[in-house]
């Protein structure tokens, strides 16, 4: 009887990954929220794993090249947490909004909503690109690089920026498929463009050196891209765009820049937070600088199935709402955060107890090693928190409430934790131990503001 129980359940586990890969279409509005989690996490989780591969690949290979060139991919990446800032901020009002219709069952909206938000991003992306163009060096002597670092790695830089539409359009119309429910094909976009970088990376970076990292990593993205259009013009999914939608109808605009500045502002103060901790880091100099990346791509490579499985929680939040199922968003919210918290505090433990090994993957050298094995250690030690609040922090955007956690990060970020951050590093000579401090002790605490604010239900009210 037993034996028979535990076949029946893995029988129905693997159909649901089954259905979850093959990307049907579900109403997430009814049944068991379990087995919502289950089938939006599945595809979410391999979404974020893909895009943390992106980051791991190139310092991978980028490693080999030294301090400067790993330094260079550092602060660039500190520099264009900005772009994913307004690239995850519109993806979030985009993934908000288009929920919202289709648990209306308003898929035209839906679309109309999707293709309103490509035009802001257009408008965006241009700006973006003419500051890398023009500015890729300014930008690297800002962020502490030395003349050196700034000689080697303008170029990296530059293609970076001046590419930053095919990160902004990945993001985006991500966010779109994920509103409707559309998952898998969200993470097929992140698994094409990982298999063309993985395969590009190493060969353009022995012809072109540097530069050819940020060549490779453009030119999967879009390809990502590429297959994304296509799906969206030509699926067969809940969301198709026509060119109809695309004509400007302000009230859409509106109400999508009206969620999407909160939350670009959101994600941009946390951004600029994390280029605070990298100037800070710079001081200390390019191994230092060097460590603190490795660090943070192993970290993220880890968070972001853990954002993957808090995606879930955004649009059960989005579509319940719109269904006028309130109640029910709220269980989506609690039971994905427990299950992330699980998850989170299984990697804690790896990298308290395996942070060596992680790093030795990446570099050799002993200075480089070591500032990264402190990060993961301290830093990690707050993973548990990290995954809850990532969960209720998405749960707000999801239901079209980024007001609230841009307040938080606000509060958290710039008048505690770069202040905090510089004095034990600084004044109290903690070093780069000290920064890494602030890190886990800011996000715990802001974890512990969203669930008191979750709790009190004003984001139900919302109206999008």
């Amino acid at each position: 009887m037993t034996t028979y129980t535990n076949d029946k359940s893995k029988k129905t586990v693997w159909s649901y990954i089954k259905q979850s890969l093959n990307g049907e279409s579900q109403d997430f509005t009814t049944g068991s929220i379990r087995k919502a989690i289950f089938l939006l996490a599945i595809p979410m989780i391999l979404e974020m794993c893909m895009e943390s591969v992106f980051a791991v690949v190139d310092i991978f290979f980028v490693g080999k090249l030294g301090p400067n060139a790993a330094a260079t991919v550092g602060l660039t990446e500190s520099f264009l947490t900005i772009v994913y800032s307004v690239a995850i901020g519109l993806s979030m009002a985009a993934t908000a909004m288009v929920a919202r219709r289709v648990g209306e069952k308003n898929y035209d909206g839906a679309a109309k909503a999707g293709a309103q938000a490509l035009l802001l991003s257009f408008i965006i992306t241009i700006l973006i690109s003419c500051i890398g163009l023009f500015f890729a060096e300014d930008i690297l002597r800002l962020m502490g690089g030395s003349d050196e670092l700034v000689a080697m790695g303008h170029t990296y830089t530059r293609i970076m920026l001046t590419g930053n539409v095919v990160i902004m359009l990945l993001f985006l119309i991500n966010g779109i498929f994920r509103g409707a429910g559309d998952a898998a094909i969200a993470m097929r976009s992140l698994w094409l463009a990982n298999i063309c970088n993985i395969i590009l990376c190493p060969i353009l970076i022995h012809k072109y050196g540097l530069p050819g990292a940020a060549m490779a990593t453009t030119t999967g993205r879009g390809i990502g891209v590429c297959y994304q259009v296509y799906r969206l013009f030509k699926g067969k999914g809940i969301i198709k765009i026509h060119l109809h939608h695309f004509r400007p109808d302000m009230e859409v605009i509106r109400s999508l820049f009206k969620v999407a500045s909160s939350a670009t502002l959101q994600f941009l103060i946390g951004s600029a937070s994390w280029i605070a901790m990298a100037r800070i880091i710079a001081s200390f100099g390019s191994d230092a600088v060097a460590g603190y990346t490795i660090a943070i791509r192993l970290l993220i490579f880890f968070l972001m199935p853990a954002w993957g499985l808090s995606n879930a929680a955004a649009t059960l939040v989005g579509q319940n709402l719109g269904a006028k199922q309130p109640e029910r968003a709220e269980k989506s919210v609690w039971k994905t955060a427990q299950y992330n918290a699980i998850f989170m505090g299984i990697v804690s433990l790896l990298f308290i107890t395996c942070a060596e090994f992680f790093v030795g993957l990446i570099t050799s050298d002993p200075n480089v090693i070591k500032t990264a094995v402190m990060a993961l250690r301290i830093v990690s030690c707050g993973y548990i928190f990290y995954g809850v609040g990532m969960v209720m922090i998405n749960a707000f955007n999801g239901a079209g409430d980024s007001k609230t956690p841009t307040w938080i990060n606000l509060f958290w970020f710039w008048i505690f934790q770069i202040p905090f951050a510089y004095l034990l590093a600084e004044v109290w000579k903690l070093g780069t131990t000290g920064v890494f401090l602030a890190i886990v002790i800011t996000e715990t605490c802001i974890t512990i503001t969203s669930v008191v604010l979750f709790r009190k239900g004003k984001w139900k009210l919302v109206k999008i």
